[in-house]
């Protein structure tokens, strides 16, 4: 197994604004957003609050900063899956489900960014907000794609109850409500597609 390079060592070297995110990041996550404030974050960045301020403007900045990068690499996944798998749909709407399915260990101890987010700020106007519902958006956009490509009957019913199964598994997980999730999401996943199956052209009489 290859060493890990500490974190100390490891954050030391990043730029001043990565380094802020890297703290904020492991705060938000460990401790949730409410209760992290900005000194907190600078004492863990190694830095100062004059210093967060000059790259973000305001605390919430910070926050909706930080959930944009989670939503890349997101949105990292589906560009990976059309990648490697082209012109393949039901393999790339696969794909996202392993890329979720083998995520949901660090969900079991930390739990969904989103989730967690959304449950700290109820108010939609919050700019955080705003980029995870961006973000939904986008994602449902391209997995109904992968479901009309895939020649799926439905595209916007099949992306509905898969999206229900992605997001469920995240949570379940999160509560521990349910054994071997992510083998479990596969499957359930493969069942809907296979399910659904490619519309059939009408047979002549």
């Amino acid at each position: 197994m290859t060493a890990t390079t500490s974190r100390p060592s490891r954050v030391a070297k990043l730029p001043p604004r990565e380094r802020i995110l890297d703290a904020a990041e492991e705060l938000f996550q460990s401790e949730g957003i409410r209760r992290v404030g900005v000194q907190a974050i600078a004492d863990r960045a190694e830095t100062t609050k004059a210093a967060i301020y000059r790259h973000f403007e305001t605390k919430d900045a910070l926050v909706a900063e930080w959930l944009r990068i989670v939503a890349a690499d997101y949105q990292a996944a589906f560009d990976r899956v059309e990648t490697e798998l082209p012109d393949q749909p039901r393999e790339q709407i696969l794909g996202l489900a392993r890329f979720i399915a083998e995520g949901l260990p660090s969900l079991s101890y930390r739990g969904c960014p989103f989730i967690n987010s959304l449950a700290e700020l109820p108010d939609r106007s919050h700019p955080a907000r705003q980029v995870i519902e961006e973000h939904k958006v986008r994602q449902t956009r391209r997995l109904v794609g992968m479901c009309g490509a895939a020649g799926l009957p439905d595209p916007e019913q099949t992306a509905a109850e898969i999206t229900f199964l992605l997001e469920g598994a995240q949570v379940s997980t999160q509560n521990g409500s349910i054994d071997r999730a992510g083998d479990r999401l596969l499957t359930i996943v493969e069942g809907v597609l296979d399910r659904q199956g490619p519309e059939r052209p009408a047979t002549a009489t």
